[in-house]
């Protein structure tokens, strides 16, 4: 029999083996053309036009960590830390961050990880400018959609305020729900399918950093509808699998 400390460090090791082997290729940025093939399925399934994602963040639940205060309580009522998403129509992860404070809000933890700053930076090799179907101008960019928790910027979008809306916004609101749906259709196929997302995880905050910084970090690959996800936080590891289930 293995005992529990020895099969903790064999995951450990194996999730840094397969990060440092693979990340070069499972994580690669995707590029122009990429993106206007991600556009497309949305267009096609949602009618929602110029869109490279969906975007989102999800709070873990965990056990209260010793001699953390509130950092890591919410406004749900219980303790978490937050993974944050980018999908496609396929219900796939593209990007994924996790490790955030519990208490901080869906704007600021996508303000603090490095898709935010590089969508922010105009790093991210969107496709230029192009007019939406139907119209001959203006070109108009490319965008991420995300709820009222986001703020609005030139590549997110989020919907209008509820109040007073005519009939045309009413619509922009429903077909951007239909593509916000996705990210979140696509956290509970996670936590369906590995069910130890439903209960509280214990974190020993109190060893050493992992090697990819202050913050615990996630990656994730999606490729014909299968994803595989690593998760390090702190000094304990989760390894698991992802089968994006596409419709």
């Amino acid at each position: 029999m293995v005992g529990k400390s020895t099969a903790s460090m064999i995951i450990r090791e194996t999730c840094m083996a397969i990060w440092d082997a693979l990340h070069a290729a499972v994580m690669a940025q995707p590029h122009k053309e990429q993106w206007k093939e991600i556009a497309d399925v949305f267009q096609k399934t949602c009618q929602f036009p110029n869109c490279a994602g969906a975007i989102d963040g999800k709070h873990i639940r965990i056990k209260k960590p010793v001699r953390s205060g509130s950092q890591y309580y919410n406004y749900k009522k219980f303790f978490s830390f937050v993974l944050f998403a980018v999908c496609d129509a396929n219900y796939s992860f593209r990007y994924i961050d996790v490790g955030s404070y519990g208490s901080r809000s869906d704007s600021a933890v996508f303000a603090h990880s490095e898709f935010g700053k590089m969508l922010l930076d105009k790093a991210l090799d969107l496709p230029d400018h192009t007019t939406l179907p139907g119209t001959t101008s203006p070109a108009m960019p490319f965008v991420f959609v995300a709820d009222k928790a986001f703020a609005l910027g030139e590549n997110l979008m989020r919907p209008y305020s509820s109040r007073g809306l005519s009939i045309a916004r009413r619509v922009f609101n429903y077909r951007l729900t239909r593509v916000r749906r996705v990210v979140e259709c696509a956290f509970g196929i996670l936590a369906n399918k590995w069910r130890f997302l439903h209960t509280p995880i214990h974190l020993k905050l109190d060893e050493k950093k992992s090697k990819y910084g202050k913050d615990p970090k996630a990656s994730s690959r999606s490729l014909n509808g299968v994803g595989s996800i690593l998760l390090d936080i702190q000094s304990q590891s989760i390894c698991c699998g992802i089968r994006a289930i596409n419709q």
